[in-house]
């Protein structure tokens, strides 16, 4: 007997494991609208220290230029599930995790600092491009490194799982570099690491790089240099195969851009003082992507 329910109690449990599966894979494969709609709730992907895109203030807020976007996004989903109460579930994400928890739906739509790669596309889909940064170095004036050459023999960070870590991997061994190659969680933890003078340089996006050194204790000590090694194009991330969503973000988007809307917003994070220290990026929208707001799309740069 008590056999008999040992094999009723395991089964049991399989079949709600298998139940369960089931759910999840229901869950996952049901359209991101439908699912938003019936559970009266988005979530948003977020990065905690990503300044001045995405980042949590002092009131323990999500705020930035990305967010601001998304917002709008919000807006039009609201209005598309007739959802004018729609709840906002904001999941914080890493260069690490964010592909994987869109993937599984964790995250409906990932509003970071994402760079739009062709390798990217056969995992998640990307809303139209938002912003245009290159990749350079940032460090100490005085720390005689100029460009990436300077780099030679000395130890760099970079972050985990992003363009600037491949292209640094490849750099160092295809030219011989020698150079010791720390990879950080995220922007805090390469910001200290090059603060503490672990690392000379901290190799990113120049537009994040600002955002980093205006967090550091003593921001005019810091500057950023070297010959651009990429062209990033961010964009958010949300579930492939999902037609309908990908429009409704594309359309908001595009929106935003073409109606010169989005002028405002970029004065607002990158001409303007910002929190949490006030200071200001003094980072001029680039010609090009001047262009790419009259013109938006998702095409990936490599």
């Amino acid at each position: 007997m008590k056999r008999l329910n040992s094999l009723a109690l395991a089964l049991c449990v399989a079949a709600t494991c298998l139940t369960s599966a089931a759910n999840a894979i229901a869950q996952e494969s049901q359209p991101t609208l439908t699912k938003i709609e019936s559970a009266n709730l988005i979530a948003i992907g977020h990065r905690e220290t990503s300044v001045p895109f995405s980042y949590v203030d002092s009131n323990n807020q999500v705020v930035g230029f990305s967010q601001d976007l998304c917002n709008k996004i919000i807006d039009a989903v609201k209005a598309k599930t007739h959802k004018p109460n729609l709840q906002v579930r904001f999941i914080p994400v890493t260069s690490q995790n964010r592909i994987s928890l869109v993937q599984n739906g964790t995250v409906d739509l990932e509003c970071g600092v994402t760079t739009n790669l062709t390798s990217r596309q056969n995992q998640v889909a990307f809303g139209d491009t938002f912003f245009v940064a290159t990749t350079r170095l940032l460090t100490r004036k005085d720390s005689g490194i100029k460009d990436f050459p300077d780099l030679a023999g000395k130890t760099v960070v970079t972050n985990q799982g992003t363009t600037s870590e491949r292209i640094l991997r490849k750099m160092n061994e295809d030219k011989k570099m020698n150079m010791q190659i720390i990879s950080a969680k995220d922007y805090g933890e390469g910001r200290m690491t090059l603060e503490t003078g672990r690392a000379v340089a901290y190799m990113m996006d120049d537009v994040l790089l600002a955002g980093t050194r205006t967090l550091t204790a003593k921001p005019a000590d810091w500057v950023i240099v070297g010959t651009p090694q990429s062209s990033e194009a961010y964009g958010f991330m949300l579930r492939k195969g999902d037609p309908e969503f990908l429009k409704v973000v594309d359309e908001t988007l595009a929106h935003v851009m073409k109606s010169g809307e989005i002028n405002a917003m970029y004065d607002k994070w990158f001409m303007k003082p910002v929190p949490p220290k006030n200071m200001n990026f003094d980072f001029p929208m680039s010609d090009n992507l001047r262009t790419l707001y009259k013109n938006p799309n998702d095409k990936a740069f490599e």
